[in-house]
């Protein structure tokens, strides 16, 4: 049983270690999808809102991924 919890907290030692390491390139893959839901979701808001075709939601489609890729290059560049 102690040989079983010694290798149980190693590897949790082992998956924190991966978190800790990868943890700006975790935040840039959420803020990435997190723009573009956002700017996508507030695109349709507004279309559905003023009754037009989906010219906004296709514009904040495009800024979501242009400020979530924003947000990759800046991790990628920190790492």
């Amino acid at each position: 049983m102690n040989h079983q919890e010694s290798a149980q907290a190693r590897s949790n030692r082992a998956l924190q270690d991966n978190l800790d390491r990868n943890a700006p390139r975790i935040m840039a893959a959420y803020g990435l999808v997190g723009a573009i839901l956002l700017f996508g979701a507030l695109g349709y808001a507004l279309d559905r809102m003023i009754a037009s075709p989906p010219w906004f939601l296709l514009a904040g489609l495009a800024i979501g991924i242009a400020v979530g890729g924003y947000e990759v290059i800046t991790a990628a560049r920190r790492s």
